[in-house]
């Protein structure tokens, strides 16, 4: 087991279910105290006793990661409970279903302030402390939806190729200036977590079909996907990828560059032939 994470103090955004609990448990399960937050104080607190289960440290807080002021708050708490931040998982998400004709401004603008702006928010937080430790690591989670477009998911997709090149930026300035601060982006394929079945969205029916065919396609373990992740941030990666279906997506549209949007309407067309009607 890698000691990268051992007495380390990680916060995790997210952490009441899927990725961001299992993110949450294999740290303490490497060493690490954690510091979590979520909307969800029932799933959080769950979260919280099985990483305190491991042994170490655990402080936790419900907090809307939309809200700049409330992250704020959350990494003074983190800083008064450990006196210092190590690594940083800005992992929390919220899906939504809908074209861009049919959706309304306010469902897109709520995907866009979890998806994007809560990433920018725990960043801006965290990032003095991350600094001052002397060895910080981010890693925020995009999206394999970060890699290329799909129709009826502009409003994710937009969120989650504004994470990618935020995450590219922040990387650079890091780099730039000296900074003891690794950066990483993260795009994980199909994770079989809750996103799908919460995700809301315009039409229903089509809600429930992607949702059926994520639960199909969905071949990585958050266990897995948590593993893979603390692997790649701990080794500096710029991108880790989740899943062989992250892999194939990124050689994809590397391969073929626009010409994916031709590949993926295809199957769009085969799994929802009445999709965009």
């Amino acid at each position: 087991m890698s000691d990268h994470y051992r007495g380390h103090v990680a916060v995790v955004t997210g952490a009441a279910s899927g990725m961001g609990r299992a993110l949450a448990i294999e740290l303490a399960r490497r060493g690490a105290h954690v510091a979590l937050c979520d909307l969800d104080a029932d799933g959080l607190g769950e979260t919280a006793e099985r990483c305190r289960a491991h042994g170490h440290r655990v402080h936790t807080a419900v907090v809307d990661v939309a809200e700049y002021e409330q992250m704020l708050s959350f990494a003074e708490g983190v800083l008064a409970e450990f006196g210092v931040v190590h690594d940083l998982f800005n992992n929390a998400g919220i899906g939504f279903v809908g074209t861009i004709e049919n959706s309304d401004i306010k469902d897109i603008a709520r995907v866009l302030d979890v998806d994007y702006w809560g990433v920018v928010h725990g960043t801006k937080a965290f990032l003095p402390h991350l600094i001052a430790s002397g060895h910080g690591r981010i890693a925020n989670t995009s999206s394999i939806f970060g890699l290329f477009a799909a129709p009826t998911q502009s409003a994710y997709n937009a969120a989650k190729f504004a994470v990618r090149g935020f995450t590219e930026s922040l990387r650079l300035e890091m780099l730039a200036a000296g900074h003891p601060v690794t950066v990483s982006s993260v795009h994980p394929g199909g994770v079989r977590t809750a996103i799908a079945a919460k995700a809301t969205g315009t039409d229903t029916a089509e809600v429930e079909r992607l949702a059926r065919l994520f639960d199909v396609i969905a071949r990585t373990s958050p266990e897995r996907a948590a593993r893979t992740i603390l692997d790649g941030a701990a080794a500096g990666r710029p991108k880790i990828l989740v899943g062989p279906d992250a892999y194939v997506a990124d050689v994809l549209v590397r391969l073929l560059g626009s010409s994916y949007q031709r590949v993926v309407s295809l199957a769009v067309g085969r799994v929802f032939p009445t999709a965009g009607n």
